[in-house]
């Protein structure tokens, strides 16, 4: 069943979106909810190019207030980041972690992350069919 589905990439620009209502748009493309021949079963989603991730809309006070923490299992090994300090040195991982939490979480998880292509700024090598 892998060697029939037909794959395409789709172009998401995230300059002044909202974080939450970009990753709900990526992950229907990732999943292949956007397809006629959708099952929840089969892995058939497309290929989802990000763009310009360090530029999407943030309101209210959520660079300071949004923490994201990280915890390595040992002792003392939890460790915060503001989205102001994410921000500048991993943007793409905002955008990623966005859409991580809107997979479903199950085997497919794993496999459908790995079509998410995000970039800091406009330039990618890839050839786009459809645009968002």
């Amino acid at each position: 069943m892998a060697n029939q589905i037909n794959r395409k990439y789709h172009l998401f620009d995230a300059e002044d979106k909202s974080p939450g209502r970009l990753a709900t748009e990526i992950a229907t493309v990732l999943r292949g909810k956007n397809k006629v021949d959708f099952a929840p079963h089969i892995d058939g989603g497309d290929f989802a190019v990000v763009v310009n991730s360090d530029k999407f809309r943030i309101t209210g006070n959520k660079m300071e207030g949004k923490l994201y923490h990280r915890f390595s299992g040992y002792p003392g090994g939890i460790s915060t980041k503001t989205l102001k300090d994410r921000m500048e040195s991993e943007s793409e991982k905002v955008i990623r972690d966005a859409v991580w939490g809107m997979l479903p979480k199950n085997k497919l998880r794993d496999r459908m992350i790995k079509r998410l292509l995000v970039y800091k700024d406009d330039k990618h090598e890839h050839k786009i069919e459809i645009n968002h």
